[in-house]
C-alpha cells in the first residue's frame, strides 16, 4: 500500500474562538495527542482570550495558528471566509496534515490535498427553525448555497448527535452524495470534573445573547425561586452590546478552572435550552455530579435519556416547577445527579478519539484507493508512455 496508509501522524483542525467548539477542539487535540497524533489547530472569529491560549498551551504537541476572520454565520462574512480559506490552503502547504477537520461547512469545498472531514456543531437554518420558527429569510440564501456546497464537496460528514445530523438532511439535504456520514459525539475529561459538597443554587454556563440558550427563561423564574441561579457565559453580542438579566446572578466569563468550580459547587444545572446540537456544559455539569433540567428537544433526550428533567423551553412556569420539585425534595436531587453522572461516562475522550482515529483512516484509505484506480493508473501510463 505505499507510503499512503502509513500511521496517522497529524491533523489541521480548524475552531472558532466563540462558542464551544473550541472546547471540543482542545478536547480532542489532547485525547489525539495521547495517542500520537499532532494536530494544527487554526483559529477563526477573534481573538483568543486568555483561558483559551492556557487550554491550548496546555495539549502536548499542538501547533497553534490564530487568525480573526469572520465566521460563516456572522454578519456579510463572504470576503473573510475566502480568505479564510487561502490561509488554510497556506497551512496545509505548510504543515502537510494526513486529515483535514474543518469545524464548519463553507471550507469544506476546498480543493485541499488530504481527505477533508466537516463536523456540524450547529446551523443557521436549523438554529433559526428551532429558536424562531419558521425558514430564514432570504438574506441566509448565500449561506444556504456555501454551507450546502462545503457538506457536498466533503469526504465525510460528523454530526455530534443523530438528531444534529438528521437537521443537516431536513435543511440541507446535502448529505446523499457523501462516502460517510457518522454520529460522533462530543466528550469531556472525567477527570477534570468533580463534585464539591453542593450548596443551595443553580447554575447555568453558556452565552446569554443566543436565544437558543434561553437564559431569559432561567430570568423569568428566578424571582419565584427560593434558591439564586448563577449564570457563567458572556452578555456581549458579537455584533456590540451587552445584554445583562437582572434577576440572575452574573459570573462573568469564567477560566474552565473557574467553570468546573462552579459546577463542582452547584446542587442543579439548568439548561431549558430551544436549541442544542449536543451540550458540551451539560456534559460538565453531570460529570460535577449536579441534577439536569434541561428543554425538551430531540437532542438533549437523545443524550441524556432518563438521567435529566426536561421542560418545554416555551413552558417558563413547568421550568419553575421542575427547578422547584428538586430543590424541595434533596432524594430526588441526588438520585438525579447520580444518574446523570453514569450517563455522562459514556461520553468520554477516549471513546470520541476512537471514533474520529477510524473515520481518519477510513478516509485515508478511501483517498488512498482512488488515487490508485485502475482508470487513474492507465491514464498515468499513458502520461508517461508519452
Amino acid at each position: 500500500m505505499g507510503d499512503a496508509l502509513h500511521e496517522l501522524g497529524s491533523i489541521l483542525m480548524t475552531a472558532d474562538t466563540v462558542g464551544g467548539v473550541f472546547s471540543y477542539a482542545i478536547e480532542l487535540a489532547r485525547a489525539l495527542a495521547a495517542r500520537g497524533v499532532r494536530t494544527s489547530l487554526a483559529t477563526m472569529g477573534g481573538p483568543l482570550s486568555a483561558p483559551q491560549r492556557e487550554a491550548a498551551g496546555s495539549v502536548p504537541g499542538l501547533a497553534l495558528f490564530e487568525s480573526s476572520y469572520r465566521l460563516e454565520w456572522m454578519d456579510d462574512p463572504w470576503d473573510d471566509v475566502a480568505r479564510a480559506g487561502d490561509w488554510l490552503l497556506e497551512l496545509e502547504e505548510r504543515v502537510r496534515p494526513d486529515v483535514v477537520h474543518l469545524n464548519g461547512y463553507a471550507h469544506g469545498a476546498l480543493g485541499f490535498r488530504a481527505p477533508k472531514l466537516v463536523v456540524a456543531h450547529s446551523c443557521v437554518l436549523s438554529w433559526w427553525s428551532a429558536v424562531l420558527g419558521g425558514e430564514a429569510p432570504p438574506q441566509y440564501d448565500r449561506y444556504r448555497r456555501e454551507v450546502a456546497r462545503g457538506l457536498a464537496a466533503a469526504s465525510a460528514v460528523v454530526a455530534p448527535t443523530r438528531a444534529m445530523l438528521d437537521a443537516l438532511l431536513r435543511h440541507h439535504g446535502a448529505l446523499s452524495p457523501q462516502p460517510r456520514a457518522a454520529v460522533i459525539p462530543n466528550a469531556a475529561d472525567p477527570d477534570r470534573f468533580a463534585p464539591q459538597p453542593k450548596e443551595e443554587f443553580i447554575l447555568a454556563v453558556g452565552r446569554l445573547w443566543d436565544q437558543a440558550k434561553n437564559v431569559a427563561a432561567l430570568g423569568e423564574v428566578a424571582p419565584r425561586l427560593p434558591w439564586p441561579i448563577r449564570v457563567a457565559g458572556s452578555d456581549v453580542h458579537p455584533g456590540g452590546g451587552a445584554r445583562p438579566i437582572p434577576s440572575l446572578e452574573h459570573l462573568g466569563v469564567l477560566s474552565p478552572a473557574g467553570v468546573a468550580g462552579a459546577l463542582a459547587r452547584a446542587s442543579i444545572y439548568a439548561h431549558p435550552a430551544r436549541y442544542e446540537p449536543f451540550g458540551l456544559s451539560v456534559l460538565e455539569a453531570a460529570l460535577s455530579g449536579c441534577a439536569l433540567v434541561l428543554g425538551d428537544i430531540p437532542s438533549l433526550r437523545e443524550v441524556w435519556r432518563d438521567a435529566a428533567l426536561y421542560v418545554d423551553p416555551g413552558d417558563a412556569e413547568a421550568l419553575r416547577r421542575a427547578l422547584q420539585a428538586l430543590i424541595d425534595d434533596p432524594g430526588a436531587r441526588r438520585e438525579m445527579a447520580s444518574r446523570a453522572s453514569a450517563r455522562a461516562l459514556d461520553f468520554s475522550p477516549r471513546r470520541m478519539v476512537r471514533g474520529y482515529l477510524h473515520l481518519y483512516g477510513d478516509l485515508r484509505r478511501r483517498a488512498f484507493a482512488a488515487r490508485r484506480s485502475p482508470a487513474r493508473e492507465a491514464a498515468a501510463a499513458a502520461v508517461g508512455g508519452e
